[in-house]
């Protein structure tokens, strides 16, 4: 199973749902059976490291970033993953348009794994510089999304 975190810059949210989700899959003991990745809709920060942010989070919590660079998502991760999870709806629009009608299923948005959330987007901290509120909302999000993962591959 392989999975893909999309955001719009590939430097603060999405690459921390990937951190955070990959610390999870190797503590499930998963780590041979789901691949985590994340990308960004735009170029502007391709190879860059995560948002200071973002790593501030991170760090708080023990969770390793480093080897991780921004990327722009490509027609080849189509093929390439399971589910493509877009951060807002502005991403999630993106993709859908960026992909045929066979791909189009595997691209939803994270907010859907938090059904108690009055949001449909998780908020951008590179504008809200609220980077715990997104770090809390992908640590809940993403131990739904790892009990969604090892019921599907078991």
């Amino acid at each position: 199973m392989r999975v893909l975190f999309v955001c719009l810059g590939n430097i603060c949210r999405s690459p921390m749902a990937e951190a955070v989700l990959r610390m999870k899959v190797n503590k499930a003991g998963l780590s041979g059976k789901i691949a985590v990745d994340s990308a960004g809709t735009g170029s502007w920060h391709i190879g860059d490291p995560p948002h200071r942010g973002t790593q501030k989070q991170l760090a708080a919590a023990a969770i390793p970033f480093d080897q991780m660079k921004a990327r722009q998502i490509n027609a080849s991760d189509f093929q390439r993953f399971d589910r493509i999870i877009a951060m807002d709806r502005n991403n999630e629009r993106d993709l859908i348009q960026m992909t045929d009608a066979r791909n189009r299923a595997k691209v939803s948005r994270f907010m859907t794994l938090l059904h108690d959330q009055p949001h449909p987007d998780v908020p951008d901290p590179y504008y809200t510089g609220r980077f715990d509120e997104v770090y809390e909302l992908i640590d809940r999000g993403t131990d739904q999304l790892i009990k969604e993962l090892a019921r599907q591959i078991r």
